[in-house]
């Protein structure tokens, strides 16, 4: 005998009841109360508008040798001054802000996405894929971030995409732990068994149930990624691993303000540093915030 298809309740196809209402909560409480997180996002505005204007806002090419001008004090004429090749350090510290958002962005939104549909789906179906897929995991978790970054792009070789790839590649079991415990709480929801009672497939199930109610961890995540991922590309490319010359990278000007220029030159260390530690700082700060604002039991009343 043929069995008669449930109809689906309107409750299985759309959000949780009140995602809509936690998330415009959770935006007006990072408007009202994060100032520090507020700070961070305009530093953030601030250095994507960089980026973009870059060709405008630098006075000279950033490759551009001069040699007439190698080692110039901050002057009118080159604000932060210059460095042993004669190029202007703001300009080069201008489109290096393009190289450390293309890496970071890259590095994290792929390190991010793919952890979380790993977790999630670990989660979800449990059993010896969880098992086998978390061991792997802690696998990759027993190295740090930056010496498995180098393992990789000493492999892979020295180029932008590789260098992206060597920094995400550990960033994924970081995800992964991170989305899986809260993918586990969801699994349980009586939505996701009203789900499965519909008859509805896993593929729709993860991706229409499950994931889009990790996405506060995963943003969280994805923020934290982004200062860790500028950080690793700087060191990467200040032992010679990451961005080669002559591209305007921070972690590359740091590498050319050598020991013998600490003392003669050192506004070429000073400069591409502070730039390292803002963005760094910026970052963190914007995503302690989203943190705060995005549970509820960290929330100011």
């Amino acid at each position: 005998m043929a069995i008669a298809r449930v109809p689906v309740p309107e409750a299985v196809e759309a959000a949780p009841p009140g995602a809509v209402a936690r998330w415009l909560a959770a935006t007006r409480e990072f408007c009202r109360a994060r100032t520090l997180g507020a700070v961070g996002a305009a530093v953030i505005v601030v250095m994507f508008a960089v980026a973009l204007l870059a060709p405008v806002l630098a006075a000279y090419d950033p490759e551009a040798v001069d040699f007439g001008a190698m080692l110039a004090r901050p002057s009118l004429a080159h604000w932060l001054g210059t460095d042993s090749f004669g190029r202007d350090v703001l300009s080069r510290l201008i489109f290096g802000s393009r190289t450390a958002l293309m890496v970071g962005f890259g590095a994290s939104v792929l390190g991010a996405t793919l952890g979380a549909i790993l977790g999630v789906g670990s989660a979800y179906f449990g059993g010896r894929v969880d098992l086998y897929l978390q061991r792997v995991m802690d696998v990759f978790l027993s190295f740090p971030l930056i010496v498995l970054a180098l393992a990789l792009v000493a492999i892979l070789g020295n180029s932008i995409p590789n260098l992206i790839m060597a920094i995400m590649v550990p960033m994924i079991p970081r995800s992964a732990l991170v989305i899986r415990s809260s993918a586990l709480a969801i699994r349980e929801m009586p939505f996701v068994d009203a789900a499965r009672a519909a008859g509805f497939g896993h593929a729709r199930i993860v991706l229409r149930h499950m994931l889009p109610n990790v996405m506060a961890p995963y943003l969280i995540m994805l923020t934290a990624f982004l200062g860790q991922a500028i950080l690793a590309e700087a060191s990467l490319s200040f032992l010679g691993l990451g961005v080669q010359e002559p591209t305007a990278a921070w972690g590359l000007m740091l590498r050319g303000a050598a020991v013998e220029f600490a003392e003669t030159a050192p506004w070429m260390a000073i400069f591409p540093g502070l730039a390292i530690s803002l963005s760094v700082f910026a970052f963190n700060l914007f995503g302690d915030s989203l943190r705060d604002a995005l549970d509820p039991r960290l929330r100011t009343q």
